[in-house]
């Protein structure tokens, strides 16, 4: 376990002579960084100029493909993990055990291989926009993060300072649109978090390098459907036919609203509804219907999302809103059905303490100190299935820019050798903290 005491005995209470060696050896590290930044931006625009969207599966490979050969040519021992069974491209893992070191804590880097841009989309390629600046498909969101992680390692193995770090690097094909079940899409990134010790996301979080994730909340989808007695609109009301389907929809999500929003941390948005005398569902985004304006709905539907921040909120609420849903208008009935989802990744004292070596790490190679985001403004992520396994874990430690998910989508590349240099500094203080027992 890692504890408070071992990070601030190396972050705080060094003896001057040491201090100042590891000043020298930091120097170095930076210095290799910014020698190779030439070599990890053509990397980086390389990779994003494949088009990976998460059903693109020969571009997700192609890119898990280019960075294999990466990891393995800095003595990592590298696994693609097909997909078939989760219905997608599948996962990269890399490994690298220290021999030297073994008493060293099992580090878990985390990326992901796809993006939200279609194979067919007409956002395909890097552009130089200027004052530091490219735009691209998935460049903060996130290649660059998936190249921060890379370069930091390939700048401690030419350095040779990787031989002193236990990593694990697990890069996801289907971070934007996981794969189900998620038993299995998610597999070799719960098995990897069981055998690490700690958790570092490369997300580009709320796009403020002077911010880090430490908490994060998880998204669960749901789908509610009512339903009630079809007959001529003059005799809704009435005994016999009651208040129809659309007006239970109505009122269930009145009632979430009233009942619910005020929920610190808490948020639920009903995303697609539809009602009528008929309905076809064709999936998560399409619902067709058919009725008439003079005919009492006999069925309708919502689906929409759930984010909440730990567990306890998440279990607390879905039990709220199903005792609103079983509170049903006359002649009416209806259903909720909570599907899987990203856990919550909780505010941890272990988390707290790994931002501020991480912040400290920063303010001593001249950049600001990094504080923790609003988990308000941090959305769900691979790291979530993560954290719960290991003793400290952050995220948003990539690439920054703005416009994500969007075809606006931009990095700011003056954060690109910051959080290289920052990661590969952070690593190298890792590398010298000692477990003080095995993990259970």
């Amino acid at each position: 376990m890692l504890t408070k005491a071992s990070l601030l005995l190396f972050s705080c209470c060094l003896i001057p002579s040491i201090a100042l060696a590891e000043v020298s050896i930091e120097k170095q590290i930076v210095d290799q960084v910014n020698n190779q930044l030439g070599e990890s931006q053509d990397l980086l625009e390389k990779l994003v100029n494949i088009n990976s969207g998460t059903m693109n599966f020969a571009g997700v490979r192609q890119v898990g493909g280019i960075l294999t050969n990466q990891f393995d040519s800095i003595g990592f021992i590298t696994q693609w993990v097909d997909g078939n069974e989760f219905d997608r491209a599948g996962h990269l893992v890399a490994t690298y055990e220290s021999t030297k070191n073994p008493t060293a804590p099992k580090i878990l880097m985390i990326g992901h291989l796809d993006t939200v841009f279609a194979e067919n989309d007409d956002f395909q390629s890097v552009t130089d926009v200027g004052k530091n600046r490219l735009a691209g498909p998935g460049i903060t969101d996130m290649k660059g993060g998936d190249v921060i992680i890379f370069a930091a390692l390939q700048a401690l193995h030419k350095l040779g300072m990787l031989e002193q770090l236990n990593i694990k690097v697990v890069m996801t094909g289907d971070e934007e649109s996981s794969g189900r079940p998620l038993e299995k899409s998610k597999k070799a990134l719960v098995d990897a978090a069981i055998w690490a010790d700690i958790a570092l996301g490369f997300e580009d979080a709320d796009g403020d390098i002077n911010t880090a994730v430490t908490a994060r909340r998880g998204s669960v989808g749901w789908t509610l459907k009512s339903s009630g007695n079809a007959a001529h609109s003059s005799q809704i009301f009435t005994d016999a036919v009651g208040y129809g389907a659309i007006f239970e929809l109505a009122r269930i999500l009145n009632d979430f609203r009233e009942q619910l929003s005020d929920t610190p941390l808490l948020s639920f948005n009903p995303g697609i509804i539809a009602g009528g005398t008929r309905l076809s569902d064709r999936g998560s985004s399409i619902i067709e219907s058919f009725g008439k304006r003079n005919v009492v709905a006999q069925t309708a539907i919502v689906k929409g999302g759930l984010r909440a921040v730990s567990p306890e909120q998440l279990v607390n609420t879905q039990s709220a809103m199903q005792q609103i849903v079983a509170q049903h208008l006359a002649k009416t009935d209806a259903t909720l059905v909570f599907d899987e989802g990203y856990p919550p990744m909780q505010q941890t004292q272990g988390n707290v303490d790994l931002l501020a070596l991480y912040s400290k790490v920063s303010v001593d190679l001249g950049y600001k100190p990094v504080s923790a985001v609003n988990p308000r403004n941090a959305g769900a992520a691979d790291i979530s299935f993560a954290a719960d396994h290991v003793d400290m874990a952050i995220d948003g430690l990539g690439l920054m820019g703005t416009g994500g998910h969007t075809k606006d989508e931009v990095a700011d590349m003056t954060t690109f050798a910051q959080n290289i240099q920052k990661t590969a500094v952070l690593l190298y203080r890792l590398s010298m903290f000692k477990k003080e027992r095995q993990k259970n």
